[in-house]
């Protein structure tokens, strides 16, 4: 028989420490009060941008679906309006006043707004 034969069979003692215990024990992470305090601080400031990020999409949403075909509307119908008072200006000269502005402006609002 070899040398190499009789060594392949030899069983080590694992009450002995083995070079990767070592490694092992040398690898696991240390443990600190101070760390813990800055994760919680972390998770708080973590909590407090995702209510942040939540509010500006909430924000965003509002202006997408609400604001912006509202005022687009109105600024839409005031534009035809122009538009046409100028049309029929040139077709037809015939002078257009128009008596309440307030109510002229009120009523295009309401008029916008209906159909929403």
């Amino acid at each position: 028989m070899s040398m190499s034969d009789s060594t392949d069979y030899v069983i080590e003692d694992p009450s002995l420490p083995s070079e990767s215990d070592e490694e092992e024990v040398d690898s696991l992470p240390e443990s600190d009060d101070s760390s813990s305090l800055e994760s919680d601080e972390d998770e708080e400031e973590s909590d407090a941008e995702r209510e942040w990020k939540e509010s500006l999409q909430q924000m965003e949403l509002l202006l997408t679906m609400v604001v912006v075909p509202y005022i687009g509307k109105y600024f839409g119908r005031k534009c035809a309006y122009w538009g046409w008072a100028k049309f029929m200006m040139w077709r037809y000269p015939v002078e257009i006043k128009v008596t309440s502005p307030i109510a002229f402006k009120a009523a295009g609002a309401i008029e916008a707004a209906a159909s929403l």
